[in-house]
């Protein structure tokens, strides 16, 4: 039976993200070996959604409140890459990660799994 979901995030700057997710987000991590760092995250959702053309894949960090938790990290320094938008299932930004790539960011609106 499927236990989790393992994401991965590649960049060209991947030890000053691994900073970043550990140091200003703040996810414990353990060493896989050789610095390998693998970031414990909350419980997460999937979901599928129609595509044109090829399919992809996305990654959003969530959050309960999301103008407090952009309030947050802009205090310890993070970039905003985009503000707050409504979207309508949610509120939607996105921060700056330290290779220059966004991050996308949200407070759902729709129904969750793991929300009693």
């Amino acid at each position: 039976m499927i236990t989790g979901v393992h994401a991965i995030v590649f960049s060209r700057e991947a030890e000053q993200v691994r900073t970043f997710l550990k140091d200003v987000l703040g996810l414990s991590s353990i060493d896989a070996g050789g610095g390998w760092l693998i970031f414990a995250l909350s419980p997460a959702e999937l979901a599928v959604h129609p595509a044109d053309g090829d399919g992809r894949h996305e990654l959003y960090l969530m959050c309960d409140d999301i103008h407090s938790t952009l309030a947050e990290l802009r205090g310890k320094g993070v970039e905003v890459a985009r503000d707050v938008s409504d979207q309508g299932w949610g509120l939607l930004a996105a921060i700056r990660l330290p290779d220059g790539s966004e991050f996308p960011i949200y407070q759902p609106r729709h129904p969750s799994p793991r929300q009693p």
